[in-house]
């Protein structure tokens, strides 16, 4: 029985290295390189001494946002998505209320970060995926994992105006992946657009079943939301 959601990508791995997992318009990335990434960060985190915490991943809707997710995973934390769309002002709310230890940013987004009032370490991600991956650390994480540990929080609006976080665990994610992939027969040729914003849970299914199955998640771009025939048009070519 599974525990944890990252068996999904080290099984899909073995079988398909090369194949495009998450990508845009204009890029995309592997499966072997969200496997390579993912443990450079995990690795960089918990050497960092940040373990069984909230991360958040502050960058742009993209490949690399992404496979930080994971990489936030592989070091035993969980993650919680931001987005450059939200107000300044949510965003110390949310910060305020999880006191995390390190926001993974872009170069984008750490400029918005210098201007939120709260103290925090900020790590770009195209520096610490630079990090030598440590096998050891990495298995070790996984050995002291359960699966009611956390993988996400993803914030509400909440009723009152203060966003109230929602968490889902490994067992939570792989039951409902599960699930749902027997029910929609999915397989390593599906190929899924997204269009759900990355701090919405309405993602998990795309993210997750691509890992699983070795499928590919294209990010589909805002400006063709409004415009159906672009969209089937880019649908088409992906």
């Amino acid at each position: 029985m599974q525990n944890n959601v990252l068996e999904y990508l080290e099984s899909t791995v073995k079988r398909f290295p090369d194949k495009i997992a998450f990508a845009n318009e204009k890029t995309g990335i592997t499966f072997k390189e969200v496997y390579d990434q993912g443990r450079a960060v995990g690795t960089f985190l918990y050497k960092q001494g940040i373990y069984k915490q909230p991360v958040v991943v502050f960058m742009k809707k993209h490949p690399k946002a992404i496979a930080a997710f994971f990489g936030v995973l592989y070091g035993g934390d969980f993650y919680v998505p931001f987005d450059e769309e939200m107000p300044i002002f949510r965003m110390e709310l949310i910060l305020k209320n999880l006191n995390p230890k390190a926001v993974i940013c872009d170069e984008a987004s750490k400029n918005i970060m210098d201007r939120i009032d709260y103290d925090v370490n900020i790590y770009l991600y195209d520096e610490i995926i630079r990090t030598s991956i440590d096998n050891g650390v990495i298995k070790d994480i996984r050995k002291a994992g359960i699966d009611t540990d956390p993988v996400y929080v993803v914030f509400t609006s909440g009723s009152t105006g203060i966003p109230k976080g929602v968490v889902g665990c490994h067992r939570g994610v792989i039951d409902y992946i599960d699930n749902l992939s027997e029910v929609l027969k999915f397989n390593e040729n599906t190929v899924f657009g997204n269009q759900a914003p990355l701090y919405f849970d309405a993602c998990l299914r795309e993210l997750y079943s691509t890992l699983k199955f070795g499928a590919a998640t294209y990010i589909i771009p805002k400006s063709l939301f409004m415009f159906p025939l672009k969209l089937v048009e880019f649908l088409n070519e992906i």
